[in-house]
């Protein structure tokens, strides 16, 4: 296992370093994605957009499916590793870039998880997919339980990994408007995103993680990267507005939840004083919190990890994922 994660992740770091210094359009189309990408048409508030998506069918098929949910700084891209284990397992692995980020479209809308969750369904029933487990990362977390809710007839198991959202962020984060979260996005630098993926994501940086940066800092250079600004602050206030923590307890399929014990991740914590960052995004307890309120859920933690234990420990992470399904 260890020798196929080293080989994907090295060909897949290469095919970065080509790209690693240039302009980004913020719709990624200069970024090379692991598998081949389609597209799904939309139709939403009047405007036709469109949805990016990998479908990896493997090469002995188990007859089971596979959705992955991305979180809010990243796209399909980063789940190449997870993308291989589980094909080379039997299952179909079917993973979108949401309306907002990646390479899919960046209207100016209302964004909601409702509406993610819409789409995702359109996707679902467009490929003839009836039921999935469904596996959602960060941002993702958060989408795939709102998705979970509406539609758990769809959803055979819930996978939840380092999900935001354990906490109400408005109950202690200071409200920003978009119109403010736009003007600090406009000073997005390669330095700050580095930076900020130092402090929050990883424990221990490394050289392979680079490439998260160059990605997350690429479209600043953008000519269109006002517009992905704009989209992100208001995907930030999605997040903020629209908590997911008080229905877990209405969550009926088998839930795991993956925790990397190290994360400290707050939405917003930027707003907060030193005081209030020590209060919360202490993950080591609020997986176990969390856990209690779902009904059937499984806790499995990380010692030593951050925010992406897929990334930052990817043997571990795909040893406990496989024994889990």
């Amino acid at each position: 296992m260890r020798r196929i994660l080293t080989i994907t992740l090295f060909a897949f770091l290469l095919s970065v370093a080509a790209y690693a210094q240039d302009t980004l359009s913020v719709t990624l189309e200069n970024v090379k994605y692991p598998y081949p990408v389609s597209f799904l048409p939309i139709h939403v508030e009047n405007q036709d957009v469109r949805m990016a998506y990998m479908d990896v069918k493997p090469t002995s098929p188990n007859g089971k499916t596979i959705m992955l949910f991305h979180g809010k700084n990243f796209g399909g891209y980063y789940w190449t590793s997870v993308i291989k284990a589980l094909s080379a397992k039997g299952y179909r692995v079917i993973v979108p870039d949401q309306i907002g980020f990646g390479k899919s479209s960046k209207p100016f809308i209302h964004y909601s998880f409702h509406a993610l969750a819409r789409f995702n369904k359109q996707l679902l029933d467009t490929l003839g997919v009836k039921q999935v487990t469904l596996m959602g990362h960060s941002m993702g977390g958060m989408l795939a339980t709102r998705f979970s809710l509406m539609y758990p007839a769809a959803v055979q198991k819930l996978l939840l990994e380092d999900p935001i959202g354990l906490e109400d962020y408005r109950t202690f984060v200071p409200y920003n408007s978009a119109a403010d979260d736009y003007k600090s996005e406009l000073k997005t630098t390669y330095e700050s995103v580095k930076k900020y993926y130092q402090s929050s994501y990883f424990t221990t940086w490394k050289p392979e993680y680079d490439y998260l940066v160059n990605i997350g800092a690429g479209v600043a250079k953008s000519a269109d990267f006002p517009r992905y600004a704009m989209v992100a602050a208001l995907t930030f206030e999605m997040i903020y507005e629209q908590p997911v923590c008080y229905e877990f307890s209405l969550l009926k399929m088998p839930v795991v939840l993956f925790i990397g014990k190290e994360d400290k991740t707050i939405v917003g914590k930027a707003l907060l004083s030193d005081a209030e960052k020590a209060k919360h995004g202490n993950y080591k307890l609020l997986g176990p919190e969390t856990a209690k309120k779902i009904t059937n859920c499984k806790l499995i933690e990380f010692d030593n990890v951050g925010h992406i234990p897929h990334v930052e420990v990817p043997e571990k992470f795909l040893k406990a994922l496989t024994a889990n399904l």
